[in-house]
């Protein structure tokens, strides 16, 4: 197997009771795979299940998938549940491009990482988010000898991602029936276009809340 390539089969999360198992192949001809999802998909799971596998892979465990074939990685590094730092005053933003620019830094001396991007830049607004998120993905998939795995809200990045040939594109479909929504979890091939902010509030009736209590106040 090249050095540079993770296959795993069955990969699922282990606290996750009755998960569902997906499948996942990175290698030289798409080291970068992008993952694309509607709130509450699975994105961030799917995320962490593979950062563990990787991580018990490499300590000579077993890996809660059905079958993982890797190469040797020198670290791995990501984004998931990053928090702003009171104590030095960053916010949510800034500590996230701290990390990505340590990422930058490591692979610069050592290459060869496992990298796990969980929305990137979500701590800023949309539109630097966007240009952020897109000038940092398309900079990292030229990096050869290391794999990204990334998700994302932000579904217009991955038009002009389809345009590097080492991008794979990877998404969990939710169906929508009227005032509803239901997950099955299963990652397919492409991109979403499925968004459920504005559904899960009004299903959560926020508004009507904040109207009634604004007309107590008069």
């Amino acid at each position: 197997m090249d050095s540079g390539t993770i296959e795993i089969t069955g990969l699922y999360h282990l606290f996750v009771k009755n998960a569902v198992a997906n499948n996942v192949k990175l290698n030289e001809d798409g080291n970068l795979f992008f993952v694309t999802g509607a709130n509450m998909a699975g994105k961030s799971t799917f995320l962490k299940a593979f950062g563990i596998a990787v991580y018990l892979a490499h300590l000579g465990f077993p890996v809660p998938a059905t079958s993982m074939q890797t190469g040797i990685f020198n670290g791995i590094f990501s984004t998931i549940n990053i928090a702003d730092n009171l104590h030095k005053g960053y916010s949510h933003f800034y500590t996230e491009v701290l990390r990505v620019k340590s990422v930058a830094e490591e692979i610069n001396r050592t290459k060869k990482l496992v990298v796990i991007f969980d929305e990137l830049f979500r701590g800023t607004n949309v539109k630097d988010a966007y240009d952020a998120s897109l000038a940092i993905i398309s900079a990292f998939a030229k990096v050869k000898g290391s794999v990204f795995l990334v998700s994302t809200h932000i579904m217009e990045v991955a038009e002009q991602l389809k345009k590097l040939e080492n991008v794979r594109f990877g998404y969990f479909h939710t169906v929508i029936q009227g005032n509803t929504f239901v997950n099955n979890y299963h990652l397919l091939e492409g991109v979403t276009e499925e968004r459920l902010g504005m559904l899960i509030i009004e299903n959560e009736q926020i508004i009507e809340t904040i109207n009634a209590g604004s007309q107590k106040c008069t």
